[in-house]
């Protein structure tokens, strides 16, 4: 009796793990190139379903009302499964062209992605640059996952795209970019504008290159001197 309750628990966890290996191979079972936009509409539906259902509930009744953690937990639940498909239709057939995957596919395969621990976002930039320079991938979607990602680790941003509130100065400002003075060119090596026009355009913020590059170079003095 002693040993069986020892090895109980030991059991439990082979018999859970066996059931979530069990569904993640149901869950990549038969992903083909005449299925795909159905599998990816899913996908969508079960990504942003239970985040649009708890964030009107935060916006209704704030972010303790007990019905939050429930949608919460059906997010991270599906997103699970749907990171799997994800990664099993990209390392299968790398980036998928268009009229494969429907006209959301590459918007849901970017916000799944977006979803994901750093390393495997990291791990998926080269081949979004190439799906970019192959035509298969809007360069919005690319700015996006870069740059959020850099935003996330602390780093300068690559393409500008992403704005920040300053409590300090009560505004907001860009994320502090990478060799400010050669952003527009990495920008045209990927088919977009001028950063100028387009912060005008989307927040009607008005880039200046001098104090860009002046809070690029007090951001990375700061960076240096912050603890390993």
């Amino acid at each position: 009796m002693h040993h069986f309750l020892s090895l109980a628990p030991l059991y439990l966890l082979l018999l859970l793990g066996s059931h979530k290996n069990y569904a993640q191979e149901k869950a990549t079972a038969s992903i083909t190139l005449e299925n795909m936009a159905a599998v990816l509409d899913t996908v969508w539906q079960q990504e942003q379903t239970p985040i649009r259902n708890r964030d009107s509930l935060i916006d209704l009744h704030g972010v303790d009302h007990k019905e939050v953690a429930v949608y919460q937990a059906q997010y991270r639940e599906n997103h699970a499964i749907n990171i799997i498909k994800v990664r099993l239709i990209l390392d299968t057939y790398g980036w998928p062209d268009p009229g494969t995957t429907g006209s959301n596919g590459n918007l849901t395969i970017c916000n799944v992605l977006q979803h994901a621990d750093q390393e495997t976002r990291q791990y998926y930039i080269p081949l979004m640059k190439q799906a970019v320079l192959d035509q298969k991938l809007e360069a919005a979607l690319l700015v996006r996952a870069e740059d959020r990602l850099a935003t996330d680790r602390g780093e300068p941003q690559i393409y500008g795209g992403q704005m920040k509130y300053y409590p300090e100065t009560e505004s907001f400002n860009v994320w502090p970019v990478y060799d400010p003075v050669n952003v527009d060119q990495r920008r045209a090596e990927i088919g977009l504008g001028p950063l100028a026009e387009h912060l005008k355009n989307r927040f009607n913020f008005e880039w200046n290159l001098e104090e860009q590059i002046e809070r690029t170079e007090a951001f990375e003095r700061a960076r240096m001197n912050q603890p390993k």
